[in-house]
């Protein structure tokens, strides 16, 4: 029997992940995903870094169902509830004043699409200024005004109507190692011939996880603080993805040293895989009228309190340097990996619990992620041709888990045979070619 049966027959064709990992999932724990068929998986996605903690942490389980077995509050819009209070506080607490960070948190719809666009429209109405510079390859939502700053073209496309008052600008690296972007971007803003008009921000991610791994380097990043720092644009760092811990410190920017004007969370700041989103703003651009941005689950209260207790994690740097051990570990294992198989033409991306191979072979990741899926390992691709093989286990994996997971990485790797693949490509294509000819 097709247990997927249903899916086809019901479900829009919009769907996606659930063809990737063609199976029915009925229960998880920690990094480890079990099936329909009592097949077990461990799990190097995270929910597309939703899941930094894993799946169903005990301690934020029992808090949650204490909650609902009290009868708080659950849906409340945005009026004032004990939960939000708590989770105000030891936010406040726990991450922004060790940090001496000074921001207001505001809570918009509960997807990291949201979050992007509160951040735009803010600086719009901060600024009086329309345009928002962005980056090739980076990824922001797939809202309207996100989509207007994502670079990948089959994304776009999707909106039906051309994306405007946006400019892009080439990512650290994006023009080779030897290029300095920075002189780039600088160059038309000082050219009042240039056609580039001041914007009213610049959204980045410091790690570009949907548009391949690329990392900026910290010199980059301050250096685009010290641009918007001189020209009053405002500074919108997208920490949707590999904030709340992935790349090993609570936010991603802080080996940088730079100071946002804006921050955009969502994600693994609920902890547990539940609807939520905060912009970050600094206070003094907190000029909101009430009601301006609003949305009925931006009081998600379950969310509240799952928050509240993930940010135990971050009270002391336990888990940060277990992120920053293993991360050294995960490195070896991908070069040594692209070391033993060149037919792959890999190169090792990424930082933290949020890295991978980028393959020179078209089709190839693709290909491995499906193999590694057979294996019992569920990760993804990244890119802007889905090149890159992207590995994100959860922050709380145990080396185990770790290692089990990256050798069913090699094993699938293993499994295709490369230049047979390549083979195989260059005679479709070929046959292709000759029907279009004779048609």
């Amino acid at each position: 029997m097709n247990n997927l049966k249903i899916f086809d027959e019901l479900e829009s064709e919009v769907r996606s992940y659930c063809r990737s990992f063609p199976t029915v999932f009925t229960e998880a724990k920690g990094y480890r995903l079990r099936d329909d068929n009592d097949k077990e998986y461990i799990d190097f996605f995270s929910g597309a870094g939703a899941l930094n903690y894993g799946h169903n942490p005990p301690q934020i389980k029992k808090k949650l169902i204490e909650y609902l077995a009290q009868d708080g509050i659950v849906h409340s819009l945005d009026m004032a509830t004990e939960a939000k209070k708590e989770f105000l506080k030891q936010f406040n607490q726990v991450i922004l004043n060790p940090r001496k960070m000074k921001y207001k948190i505001m809570f918009t719809g509960p997807t990291g699409t949201n979050a992007v666009e509160s951040s735009l429209k803010l600086a719009r109405k901060v600024t009086g200024r329309d345009s928002i510079m962005c980056f090739t390859n980076a990824f922001h939502g797939m809202t309207m005004g996100s989509l207007s700053i994502t670079g990948n073209a089959s994304k776009r496309q999707g909106a039906g109507i051309p994306l405007g008052n946006a400019v892009f600008m080439p990512y650290d690296g994006y023009l080779g190692e030897n290029v300095d972007t920075i002189d780039y971007i600088r160059k038309y803003l000082d050219d009042s011939s240039s056609g580039v008009s001041l914007p009213a921000a610049i959204i980045l991610e410091t790690l570009q996880g949907e548009g391949g791994l690329n990392v900026a380097r910290l010199e980059w990043l301050k250096h685009i603080e010290a641009l918007c720092r001189e020209k009053d644009i405002l500074l919108i760092v997208d920490d949707i993805q590999a904030g709340c811990g992935r790349t090993g410190t609570f936010f991603s920017f802080e080996p940088a040293g730079i100071s946002p004007d804006i921050i955009c969370l969502s994600k693994s700041i609920s902890g547990y895989g539940l609807p939520m989103a905060i912009t970050l703003i600094k206070p003094e651009l907190d000029i909101w009228s009430a009601g301006e941005h609003n949305g009925t689950f931006r009081g998600h209260n379950l969310a509240f309190i799952a928050a509240t207790e993930a940010l135990n994690y971050w009270k002391e740097d336990t888990l940060s340097e277990q992120v920053g051990n293993k991360e050294k570990d995960i490195r070896n294992f991908l070069a040594d990996m692209v070391k033993e198989h060149p037919e792959i033409k890999g190169e090792v991306r990424g930082k933290g619990f949020m890295q991978g191979i980028a393959c020179g072979v078209d089709g190839l990741a693709e290909k491995v992620c499906s193999a590694a899926f057979t294996r019992g390992l569920i990760m993804e691709t990244s890119g802007a041709k889905d090149e890159v093989i992207k590995i994100m286990p959860p922050l709380t994996i145990d080396e185990t888990g770790l290692q089990e997971g990256l050798n069913i990485l090699k094993k699938s790797v293993e499994d295709i045979k490369v230049q047979s693949f390549i083979n195989s490509k260059r005679k479709n294509a070929s046959k292709q070619k000759r029907l279009r000819a004779s048609g």
